[in-house]
């Protein structure tokens, strides 16, 4: 890849200088995860997610963020994990875009759930977001929507089922603080714009909370990638549950892997028909039949 073009302070050695990825090191399917103390992450996030791959191995650790790759049942997947937010994830994900091939990109990790049914160790999958984050306003304006790629989200809602964990599929608000932006108080302070900001997204249908959905969901469409992911939720602040630390957590990270086994069975089945877009004539491996010609 032609880096000559790329901010020289941006890099070192002919490397990116946040990640320290290669490309060659670097799997067509990529998981963004979070150093998360909710996650209840046992190893350091990457390596935990990465104990679930056959040959994995660190590919690079900038002290900022670590990576690795393996295989998940044929699929190359490679784990990057850093710290919270989108602008943590910018950094990464960018880095990816850059230097690398990855083509797939889904985010693992946990969130707060916005309606009352969605309970505590239950899985999200995120068809769209809100862009309550400032990030991605930095890119395109608010109007320009987050959206999950559809064979992401229906690879991931394939994955659930497989696993057998209770899922929801809808959309996602991302924002920057977890405080008063979630309508909780940061000490002695919150105001009462904020006091309602649960029920204002509960009566939108929003599912779920989190800070890094839409900044991915964005930047995967910016620049012709897929994007997608899959979150476990902790809490639920209109129940009133308690915070459940780690809850979900086995089940986000093999829903997120056997998603990537199934793109790359879906991905081959296309190649190999030439298709560009995933169908059910594609999935089943079958072509379709010649169009019918009438005489007029």
């Amino acid at each position: 890849m032609d880096v000559s073009s790329f901010p020289p302070e941006f890099s070192r050695d002919g490397k990116p200088l946040f990640t320290g990825i290669e490309a060659a090191d670097i799997g067509r399917y990529v998981v963004f995860t979070v150093r998360d103390p909710l996650h209840d992450f046992q190893k350091p996030a990457a390596e935990e997610i990465a104990d679930f791959l056959e040959g994995a191995h660190q590919v690079a650790d900038t002290k900022m963020f670590a990576t690795y790759s393996g295989t998940y049942r044929g699929a190359g997947v490679s784990v990057c994990a850093g710290g919270s937010g989108a602008p943590e994830l910018e950094l990464a994900m960018v880095d990816f875009l850059r230097w690398t091939s990855a083509d797939t990109f889904v985010r693992v990790g946990t969130c707060g759930a916005l309606q009352r049914a969605i309970g505590v160790g239950d899985i999200v999958i995120s068809s769209a977001a809100v862009r309550d984050e400032g990030t991605s306003r930095e890119y395109v304006r608010p109007t320009y929507p987050a959206v999950a790629n559809y064979e992401v989200v229906l690879a991931l809602v394939t994955a659930a089922e497989r696993v057998g964990c209770t899922h929801h599929v809808g959309i996602t608000r991302s924002n920057d603080a977890i405080y008063v932006g979630d309508g909780r108080p940061a000490i002695d302070y919150l105001q009462e714009e904020h006091r309602g900001i649960p029920r204002y997204w509960e009566a939108a249908r929003v599912l779920n909370v989190e800070r890094e959905t839409s900044l991915l969901l964005t930047l995967a469409n910016l620049f012709g990638k897929r994007g997608g992911s899959v979150c476990t939720v902790v809490d639920n602040d209109l129940t009133g549950s308690v915070v459940g630390v780690g809850a979900g957590k086995r089940e986000s990270i093999l829903v997120a892997l056997e998603a990537f086994a199934i793109l790359e069975e879906w991905d081959r089945r296309k190649e190999s028909l030439g298709r560009r877009y995933l169908s059910e004539e594609s999935i089943r491996g079958g072509g379709l039949p010649e169009p019918e010609v009438r005489s007029t």
